[in-house]
């Protein structure tokens, strides 16, 4: 009777649903997972049913209600995102964004606990869960956030670095940021940064100005700040502009108080840039022990370390690269950087070397630095790209604070060669609420670099494949310009008979007429020519040559014939 009582009860009641029989082993992932599939095919009210043992495992697990594990959930799910709007929330719940409105507050709650970050921006919201929430929910199953009390010095620059970073992405309100520092720096008063902050009779707003500075200098070594690396402090303009007019006639408390000052470049004071007084250095950051920065050197490639190469130019090029050569030379570089001076203009060098790839560009640049006795500090532009906001600023700002310091430690100026710079030189984009985010970040990189050209000191040279999408304001600010073509006829030649001096004259005629290369198209030729040599043991023949010459221009021989190549 016992046993058919049991089937009673089990038929009664229908079979265990899956999410009621899966085992309380798993991981908090894989919980979020079942979350995620129960709440897609039953909704969001039933999954509070339906998926209860998950939602009670990631309740305890984070300390939060059962409707906001949902949410968490699709929030992880989304995670390598680093902007969720509502639409994409709404889309993984399959529901509609007015339902997601609705839980705002719950996201909130999410917010305060820190499992997620909210970025408000004018008319526009969006998410983002940090990546040191994953990374503790992958590694240790629960979200364990750092302490922040009893910090040492180091440690507490990193805090700092982190909240700054959240109020210039807009995850923080001023007040908030307010909030959180005075909580940081009473958590930690062991340390001396924090016993003299407090020691100060500053208001909140300036407290946190100082403390800024104090980072910027502290984690970055920045001696050259502008009113871009603090503007994102202020909620409105009118008060940014305000306090940008006070740092500039020097009225505001932190310059009255000797804990800001101007910059000074050669005995003139420039009033648009500033940095921490040695009396600030001397009083907050002694804990730090900050050394002047000398990581430009490991940036450096030494002029003496560059082979020579002969390269070969059409006329119109080589009269203005004789000409930029001449200039750079010290003696007559310092002269033109006085009489620039004394006139009151800027007095840095920024050139923009044009062209398609293989046309010499970068070896010029080289060349010119070999020949001038200037190191190089080298910049691939790509490499300062980042999926994540704010980053591709920070990089971009630290090349020239790096290039800075190297021009202040150097008796010869550097040349700073930022390759490839098409990404950054473009036109700037116009916004509206819809605009992309990292639409919005190229467009702060184009500015932190036109500002820096503006101030430039020292020599600077952009290479591009491209310039008819050119932004205005970049064209007017390089000096030179010089545009490289493909080489002439008679220039093929002689690069030909360069790379490869074992060619007859004739020979290096019919290379030079039967295919329209580039210098570097022609370096690669010689190179498999090299290679080929090394195996075969023998010199190839001209059709093998010509066949190479056909392999870079991905041609058949048949293709060439109808172009009026030779076969």
């Amino acid at each position: 009777m016992k046993v058919l009582k049991d089937r009673a009860i089990l038929f009664l009641s229908g079979p265990p649903s899956v999410e009621q029989t899966e085992s309380d082993n798993d991981s908090i992932l894989d919980k979020f997972e079942k979350i995620i599939e129960v709440s897609r095919k039953y909704g969001i009210d039933r999954c509070l049913n339906r998926g209860k043992s998950h939602l009670d495992y990631v309740k305890r697990k984070l300390d939060i209600s059962p409707l906001q594990a949902v949410l968490f959930s699709h929030f992880m799910e989304l995670s390598a995102d680093n902007q969720i709007i509502l639409g994409q929330i709404a889309n993984s719940l399959k529901c509609s964004e007015i339902r997601i409105i609705k839980y705002i507050n719950e996201c909130d709650e999410l917010e305060k606990k820190k499992l997620i970050r909210c970025s408000r921006h004018k008319s526009s919201i969006s998410f983002r869960v940090p990546r040191d929430v994953r990374d503790s929910l992958r590694k240790f199953n629960e979200f364990r956030p750092e302490k922040s009390e009893n910090l040492s010095i180091f440690k507490f620059f990193t805090v700092l670095e982190q909240l700054f970073e959240e109020r210039e992405n807009n995850e923080l309100t001023l007040e908030s940021l307010m909030v959180e520092l005075k909580d940081l720096i009473n958590l930690n008063m062991h340390l001396h940064f924090c016993k003299k902050i407090m020691s100060y009779d500053l208001c909140e707003s300036d407290s946190v100005l100082l403390i800024l500075f104090c980072h910027l200098f502290g984690n970055n070594n920045d001696d050259n700040i502008v009113f871009h690396d603090f503007e994102f402090l202020f909620d409105d303009r009118i008060t940014a502009h305000q306090v940008k007019k006070q740092f500039s006639n020097g009225s505001h408390a932190l310059i009255e108080s000797k804990f800001i000052e101007f910059t000074n470049s050669n005995g003139f004071i420039n009033n648009d840039v500033w940095k921490l007084s040695d009396m600030a250095k001397k009083e907050l950051l002694s804990e730090l022990n900050v050394k002047k920065n000398q990581n430009y050197q490991k940036n450096i490639i030494r002029f003496d370390s560059i082979q020579k190469k002969e390269l070969f130019y059409n006329e119109k090029e080589s009269e203005s690269i004789q000409r930029l050569v001449s200039l750079l030379y010290e003696e007559n570089y310092r002269k033109v950087q006085d009489r620039l001076t004394g006139n009151g203009m800027r007095k840095g060098f920024a050139c923009l070397f044009s062209g398609a790839p293989g046309t010499g560009k970068t070896e010029t640049a080289y060349q010119i630095a070999r020949e001038t006795g200037r190191n190089i500090m080298m910049v691939d532009i790509s490499d300062t790209k980042s999926c994540w906001v704010g980053e591709s600023e920070k990089k971009i700002k630290e090349i020239f604070d790096t290039y800075r310091n190297a021009v202040d430690n150097s008796e010869i100026a550097p040349i700073l060669l930022l390759n490839e710079a098409d990404a950054v030189i473009g036109k700037r984009k116009e916004f509206n609420a819809a605009s992309r985010a990292v639409d919005q970040m190229e467009n702060t990189v184009q500015n932190i670099i036109l500002q820096e050209m503006e101030n430039l000191s020292g020599i600077l040279i952009a290479t591009t494949n491209l310039t008819q999408n050119m932004d205005k304001a970049f064209e007017r600010r390089f000096l030179y310009k010089i545009e490289f073509t493909k080489p002439s006829l008679s220039a093929r030649q002689s690069i030909w008979q360069s790379m490869m001096p074992v060619l007859s004259p004739a020979d290096s005629e019919t290379l030079a007429s039967s295919f329209d290369l580039s210098g570097g198209q022609i370096e690669n030729i010689a190179r498999k020519r090299t290679v080929d040599t090394v195996i075969s043991g023998g010199e190839p023949s001209l059709e093998t040559l010509l066949s190479f010459c056909r392999e870079e221009l991905l041609q058949t021989p048949d293709a060439g014939k109808k172009i009026g190549f030779l076969p």
